[in-house]
C-alpha cells in the first residue's frame, strides 16, 4: 500500500481497437537509410504487392539532375543492362539509369504482438499490423547485364570443341515413365527449394496506386486508424481480467515447448546418439558418414562398447568393401521411395549402388561412363553413388576414399570370408539383371592401375571414341539382327508378347495440331464445347439440325452481349477461356454443348455490336494469335460510350499510352473537361495499368 501511494495514478487514458485497416496495414522500414531521409518527396513510379508472401516491390525515381549523380555511370549501366536496343521490354527507356527498386523481405514472421498507435484526444487508438516489412534496393538489373554478357561470349564462340563433337555422334535416349508419388516423396518435394520457389512465382503480382504522404486520398485513409465506434461492444477485446491482460501482453513461449528430433539428419548430437539402442547408433552413423573404417567406428561408439556386439550389427547396415564398412543401398534408399532426380524406384537405384559398390570389390578405380552405360541411370544417380564410397580424379576415374584396410582383415577373416560369399550372391544377381559381359566381371591389371596417367591428346582421344562407337554399334546390330530372328521364330508359334517389345522412340514432331481450345483444362472433356459421345450434328454433312441453329445462336448471343457487357475489351483467347467457363457450368445436354467453332464465336461477336480493334503489337511480341485479336464493345448505351470510342481509337494506333496522353486526348475529342473519376471510370473499364503505362485489356505480355 506504501508503494501505491507513492506512485499516484496521474492520468488515465481510454484505449481503442480500430478495425477498419485490419489486415490491410503494413509497416515499411528502410534500414539503409536514417529516419532524417526519407523517401516521402521521391517520385513513386509503381508499386506492386503479393499479399499471400507479403512481398512488396517499389519501384522510385532517381533525380538524374542532381549534381552528385553521375551521369556517365548511370548511362554506362544502362547500356549494360539493355544493350543498344529500345523497346518495352528495356528496363531504362531514356538510356540512362532514371529509377531503383525496392524489394521488401519480412523483418518479423509474427507480427501479433505490434500495432500502431494513434493518440487523438485523450484517446489511443490501436490497429493491428498485418506485416513489418524492411525495403533495400534490388539488383536485379545486374543479372540482365551479365545475361547479356553471358550471351555476347557465346555468340563470340566459334564453336564447341571437336572432342564434343565427337561425344554428341552417339545418345543414349531413357525413357522414363511416371509412377504414383508416394507420401514422404511428395513431403521431400514440398519441402525442396525448387518447389518453393515455383509456389511463390505462382502467386501474381498485385498492382498498386501510390499516394502521396500530402495526397488527400492519404488523408482519407488515415482516418481509417481511428476507431469508427466507441462503445463497448465493438472493443470487446480490451475487457479482460488483469490476468488475461497479462497474458496477452506477454503470452508463453511456444519455441521450448517444441520436441527436440530422436536424430537429427545432418549434424549428430553424440551425447543423444548414445542414449539410443547400439544398433541404432550404428545405422545412425553409418547412413551418415556412409564409408568408414571398423577402429572408427568403434571410437566413435565411444570406450567400452564390446566390439563383437559392433560386428554383429555392423553387418546388418553395411557391407564390407577394401575392408571397410559401406553402408547398404537399401539403408540409404528405403522401400517406396524414389530418386529426386529421376523419379527411378529404390529398388532400380539399390541394384545401380550395389553395382559400384561390387566394381570397388573387384577395383580401386572405377569408369563412370561404364556405370551408367550398365546400369542404365541418369548421370545425376550414378555421381551420387560415386561421391558416397569415391573421390573423383582427373584422368583417371573415381578412386575407393578410403585405403585397404588390412589390419582388419587380417584380425578377422571369418567376417572376410562371410562378406565374400555376400558379394557372391550379389554378383550372381547382378549378372542376370545387367547382362553381364567378361569385360565387366573380370578386374583390371593392377599394373595398369599403378602405372602413371597417360597424356593422350585431343586428337587420339577423338579417335579413340569412333573406334569405340564402331565397336559398340557392331555389337548393338548383331544384338538387333538376334532379336528380329527371336521375335520371327515366336510369332510362327505364338503370340507375341506385348511387355517384351522394344519400341524404337523417335523424337516428337514440332508441328502440333490445331489448338481449338485455349484451357483444355476447363473443359470437362470438351472439345471446343463438344462432348465426344455427343453428336447431334448431321453425319453426312456436318451441319445441326435445323430445329437447334436458332436455339444455339441466341444462348450463344445473350453469352457474347452479357459477357462484354460486364468487360467490354476482351481478346480471343480469354473469351474462349470464359465461353468454356461458361459451358462447363451448363448441365449435360444444354444446346451450346452442339459445338461452337471460333468461326461461329467471331461472327457472333461482331454481330453484337463489337468491333475488332487492330492493335499494333510489337514485332516482337511473344502472344499467340488468339491474343493478337482484340474485340470491344463499341456501344454500350450509357454516357461514357463517345469517351470509349475515342480511347478505343488511341489504341489502334498506339500499343501503350501514358495518361495524360489519353486525357488530352479525350478532352480534346470530347470538348469538355473531364474529371478524374470520369477519366478512371474509362480506363478501368477498357485498360489496365502496367509499369507507369495503360494497355488495353488482355494485351500486356509477362
Amino acid at each position: 500500500m506504501a508503494n501505491e501511494e507513492d506512485d499516484p495514478i496521474i492520468q488515465e487514458i481510454d484505449v481503442f481497437l480500430a478495425r477498419s485497416l485490419l489486415e490491410k496495414l503494413y509497416l515499411f522500414q528502410y534500414p539503409i537509410r536514417p529516419a532524417s531521409m526519407t523517401y516521402d518527396d521521391v517520385t513513386h513510379l509503381s508499386a506492386k504487392i503479393k499479399p499471400k508472401q507479403q512481398k512488396v516491390e517499389l519501384e522510385m525515381a532517381i533525380d538524374t539532375l542532381n549534381p552528385n549523380y553521375c551521369r556517365s555511370k548511370g548511362e554506362q549501366i544502362a547500356l549494360n543492362v539493355d544493350g543498344t536496343c529500345t523497346d518495352e521490354t528495356s528496363t531504362y527507356s531514356s538510356k540512362l539509369m532514371d529509377k531503383q527498386t525496392f524489394c521488401s523481405s519480412q523483418a518479423a514472421s509474427n507480427v501479433s504482438r505490434y500495432a500502431a498507435a494513434v493518440y487523438k484526444k485523450g484517446e489511443l487508438h490501436l490497429t493491428p499490423l498485418h506485416g513489418i516489412l524492411q525495403l533495400r534496393p534490388s539488383f536485379t538489373y545486374l543479372d540482365k547485364a551479365d545475361a547479356k554478357h553471358r550471351e555476347r561470349e557465346a555468340a563470340n564462340e566459334g564453336g564447341d570443341s571437336s572432342q564434343d563433337e565427337a561425344e554428341d555422334d552417339v545418345k543414349q535416349i531413357t525413357v522414363r515413365f511416371s509412377r504414383p508419388e508416394t507420401e514422404q516423396a511428395r513431403q521431400r518435394r514440398v519441402q525442396s527449394y525448387e518447389f518453393l520457389q515455383k509456389r511463390q512465382a505462382e502467386e501474381h503480382w498485385v498492382h498498386l496506386h501510390y499516394y502521396g504522404l500530402k495526397d488527400s486520398r492519404s488523408e482519407h485513409e488515415r482516418q481509417y486508424l481511428f476507431s469508427q465506434g466507441h462503445g463497448l461492444a465493438e472493443n470487446t477485446e480490451l475487457i479482460k481480467s488483469p490476468s488475461e491482460y497479462l497474458m496477452m501482453l506477454m503470452p508463453p513461449s511456444v519455441e521450448e515447448e517444441n520436441e527436440k528430433p530422436m536424430a537429427p539428419s545432418n549434424v549428430l548430437s553424440m551425447a543423444q546418439l548414445r542414449t539410443l539402442p547400439l544398433a541404432d547408433q550404428i545405422k545412425i552413423l553409418m547412413k551418415n558418414v556412409k564409408v568408414m573404417p571398423f577402429a572408427n567406428l568403434l571410437g566413435l561408439l565411444g570406450s567400452g562398447t564390446d566390439p563383437t556386439a559392433v560386428l554383429r550389427c555392423v553387418q546388418q547396415v553395411a557391407l564390407l568393401v577394401q575392408g571397410n564398412w559401406v553402408v547398404k543401398s537399401d539403408v540409404l534408399y528405403p522401400k517406396d521411395t524414389s530418386s529426386p532426380h529421376s523419379g527411378v524406384p529404390a529398388e532400380v537405384l539399390c541394384r545401380g549402388r550395389d553395382f559400384v559398390m561390387w566394381k570397388f570389390t573387384q577395383d580401386r578405380w572405377v569408369v563412370r561412363k561404364e556405370v551408367a552405360a550398365v546400369t542404365k541411370l541418369c548421370p545425376e544417380d550414378v555421381k551420387d553413388f560415386l561421391e558416397h564410397m569415391s573421390v573423383a580424379r582427373i584422368n583417371k576415374g573415381w578412386e575407393f576414399m578410403l585405403p585397404y584396410d588390412e589390419d582388419f582383415v587380417k584380425k578377422h577373416p571369418d567376417i572376410v570370408q562371410r562378406q565374400q560369399m555376400l558379394w557372391m550372391g550379389i554378383q550372381a544377381k547382378l549378372e542376370k539383371v545387367y547382362n553381364l559381359l567378361k569385360e565387366h566381371l573380370t578386374p583390371k591389371k593392377q599394373e595398369a592401375q599403378s602405372a602413371h596417367p597417360l597424356l593422350v591428346s585431343g586428337e587420339q582421344r577423338v579417335n579413340m571414341a569412333k573406334a569405340k562407337v564402331k565397336q559398340n554399334f557392331g555389337q548393338l546390330e548383331k544384338e538387333l539382327q538376334r532379336q528380329k530372328a527371336e521375335m520371327k521364330s515366336n510369332e510362327s508359334s505364338a503370340k507375341p508378347d506385348v511387355a517384351n517389345i522394344r519400341i524404337k522412340e523417335e523424337p516428337v514432331s514440332l508441328e502440333e495440331p490445331m489448338d481449338t481450345s485455349a484451357h483444355e483444362g476447363l473443359n470437362n472433356g470438351l472439345v471446343n464445347g463438344l462432348h465426344p459421345a455427343q453428336g447431334p450434328l448431321d453425319p453426312v454433312n456436318g451441319h445441326l439440325p435445323g430445329g437447334c441453329i436458332d436455339r444455339v445462336a441466341q444462348e450463344l448471343k445473350a453469352f457474347v452481349s452479357s459477357t462484354f457487357k460486364k468487360q467490354f475489351v476482351l481478346t480471343l483467347s480469354e473469351l474462349k477461356r470464359l465461353f468454356n467457363l461458361h459451358l462447363a457450368s451448363l448441365p449435360p445436354g444444354h444446346t451450346l454443348f452442339s459445338g461452337i467453332s471460333d468461326k461461329m464465336l467471331q461472327d457472333m461477336v461482331l454481330d453484337t455490336g463489337c468491333k475488332q480493334i487492330l492493335v499494333p503489337f510489337p514485332p516482337q511480341t511473344a502472344a499467340s494469335p488468339d491474343e493478337l485479336k482484340v474485340y470491344a464493345l463499341w456501344e454500350a448505351g450509357d454516357t461514357y460510350d463517345q469517351h470509349r470510342q475515342v480511347l478505343l481509337e488511341i489504341f489502334s494506333k498506339n500499343y501503350r499510352v501514358r495518361r495524360n496522353v489519353i486525357q488530352s486526348q479525350l478532352s480534346q475529342e470530347c470538348g469538355e473537361d473531364l474529371n478524374k473519376q470520369e477519366v478512371d471510370r474509362v480506363l478501368k473499364d477498357c485498360c489496365v495499368s502496367y509499369g507507369g503505362m495503360w494497355y488495353l485489356k488482355g494485351t500486356v505480355q509477362s
